[in-house]
């Protein structure tokens, strides 16, 4: 890698970092901490999570449909297949966006909570909380690892669904709709599966809010 190219990207990475430490202060200024805004983010993963499996049901439901209509137009089919492409690569889209920006105020939060550990002047205290901090960190990659491998499985429902709505546009006839049928088993076990992940990674984000809430009143309680 050429050195002036490295020393473009380190600058980009320092005005990133600048950006987002002012962004975090600004919001700290108006009374929104960053474990706040990590909780918030991570409900948003977790919405958008909710969002997708209930498209993704849909999506099922409109297969099934079309599999087993008789005398069902192969171009109704062939847009019904289109749309459910759309709509599942834009909740795919959402779910990694939102990722993306707990990671960010994850790192944030992390950095500042390991900052914060030489503040004390109680070993004891300092221990207790090094503690707590690894544990979050230990549940928090937990929690992501779900998220991302949900989110690393729709890459193939959406390669089934493109496949098959390839096959169909060029055989828009009995044909498309017989193929899509015997096709329709492994659509259905695709899809089932990124389903059954997301009820994976739903309720492992819903555990760990409630662990970090139930953290946070313990520590309130213990200094209040």
């Amino acid at each position: 890698m050429p050195r002036t190219f490295r020393l473009a990207l380190l600058s980009v990475l320092l005005l990133l970092t600048a950006c987002q430490s002012a962004y975090y202060g600004a919001m700290e200024k108006g009374g929104i901490s960053k474990r706040e805004l990590f909780v918030k983010r991570i409900e948003d993963v977790r919405d958008a999570q909710e969002d997708a499996r209930q498209q993704l049901r849909a999506t099922l439901e409109q297969l099934k449909y079309r599999v087993n209509l008789r005398g069902g137009k192969p171009e109704d089919a062939l847009k019904q297949l289109n749309r459910d492409y759309d709509a599942t690569e834009k909740a795919a889209g959402r779910i990694h966006n939102r990722i993306k920006a707990v990671e960010s105020v994850s790192g944030a939060l992390f950095a500042e909570w390991q900052d914060e550990l030489d503040r004390y002047t109680n070993s004891s205290l300092r221990q207790q909380s090094q503690g707590q901090l690894d544990d979050t960190r230990k549940r928090y990659r937990a929690m992501l690892a779900s998220s991302k491998k949900a989110e690393k499985s729709f890459a193939q429902v959406l390669a089934t669904l493109s496949d098959s709505s390839l096959y169909l546009k060029h055989n828009l006839n009995a044909q498309g709709i017989t193929a899509l049928q015997y096709e329709f088993t492994t659509i259905s076990n695709d899809i089932n599966r990124l389903i059954k992940e997301l009820d994976e990674a739903i309720a492992t984000a819903e555990r760990f809010m409630a662990e970090f809430d139930r953290q946070y009143l313990l520590d309130r309680a213990g200094t209040g």
